[in-house]
């Protein structure tokens, strides 16, 4: 059961950086590759602890 946990979050976190990455146009942050790469990867821990971010992610995954 729990490698069925692990599974779904690593799931999860790829799909979420896979959106993240598909519709980052539509945020505000700079266009950069490093910060792109960065905003993406991050996602989790940003979309916690930033408010600003959480509302971008959300524009991201509206497409």
């Amino acid at each position: 059961m729990g490698k069925l946990i692990i599974f779904g979050l690593i799931v999860v976190y790829f799909g979420g950086v896979w959106k993240f990455w598909r519709g980052f146009e539509r945020t505000n942050f700079s266009p950069s590759l490093p910060n792109r790469i960065g905003l993406s990867l991050l996602w989790p821990a940003l979309f916690i602890t930033n408010q600003s971010y959480r509302r971008n992610f959300r524009k991201a995954l509206k497409g």
